[in-house]
């Protein structure tokens, strides 16, 4: 007697379970919209954050619940976008590309060291023993923390050991930034095209020791910079990019090259006065 009473109880607290678990379940049901998982399926999955959203998935609910355009997501191709667009019956909408701009030009063709660092091969590490040894304290080290940092296989090291980032690839993830320790990297819009490639902050002529492309402080880009376009701040030139920067005045009388104009298929350009570097191999340690 005393077993089925058991078991009866039993039963009658299982059920109690169960209808509880029922009532909470329609209770706190979420609706969750199945158009997000499509829409995600559709983004590039890269979670990368230029959009604005921490990740796809994020982005994809704000898609569905409009509160963002399929454009925001400049990493997936024209294409990609438009599907998206004409699957929620959405405007496009636009948004300029993000990509990550390098403030250095100091490649080891250029730019001297002045001791030889051994020890971890990272730029971190690096510069916690006096600087890095390169000669300029401001300059890129050189060792690849930024590629290594990339999951896009946006940043490749080129023979001189100085980063360059591929527009096309770069989602605007922020890694590289955080990467380097003396503050290169910054995420710009790609119609930043007039681009200072230099954070040396001393003056004179005497920069030239260590780096060939230096920024002299001489202030010709200046003086040349429509309006108030460019200003002198700590030695080194400031675009204001809230006014009309689209002009290559500023890099015409540049005379190392510190101040370049970014093209899509040539690369940086310098100006018509900015000397001509054709060293090809390394300029070595020392003052050579």
């Amino acid at each position: 007697m005393t077993i089925i009473i058991a078991l009866a109880a039993l039963g009658i607290l299982t059920l109690l379970l169960a209808i509880m678990l029922i009532v909470a379940n329609k209770k706190l049901y979420v609706y969750e919209d199945p158009r997000i998982d499509i829409v995600e399926d559709l983004l590039p999955h890269a979670n990368c954050g230029a959009c604005g959203f921490p990740g796809c998935r994020p982005f994809a609910e704000a898609l569905v619940s409009g509160q963002a355009l399929p454009g925001k997501c400049t990493v997936s191709t024209d294409e990609g976008r438009q599907k998206i667009a004409n699957y929620l019956g959405v405007a496009l909408g636009s948004e300029e590309k993000i990509v990550a701009r390098l403030a250095c030009a100091g490649g080891t063709n250029v730019a001297l060291n002045r001791a030889k660092y051994q020890g971890l091969q990272s730029c971190q590490a690096a510069s916690l023993v006096s600087g890095g040894g390169k000669g300029c304290f401001w300059g890129c080290l050189g060792i690849g923390d930024c590629e290594v940092a990339c999951d896009f296989d946006a940043i490749t090291m080129n023979p001189f050991s100085l980063p360059v980032v591929d527009v096309d690839k770069c989602t605007a993830c922020g890694d590289c930034v955080e990467a380097c320790p003396k503050g290169l990297f910054s995420l710009e819009p790609i119609s930043h095209r007039l681009w200072v490639a230099c954070k040396n902050l001393e003056a004179g002529d005497g920069v030239l020791e260590d780096c060939q492309v230096g920024c002299t402080a001489c202030g010709k880009c200046a003086m040349d910079a429509p309006g108030s376009l460019i200003t002198m701040i700590n030695n080194l030139p400031v675009v204001n990019y809230s006014e009309n920067h689209r002009t290559q005045a500023p890099i015409q009388r540049c005379p190392t090259g510190a101040i370049v104009w970014l093209d899509d298929e040539k690369g940086a350009i310098k100006g018509k006065e900015s000397k001509k570097i054709i060293r090809k191999g390394e300029r070595g340690m020392g003052f050579s």
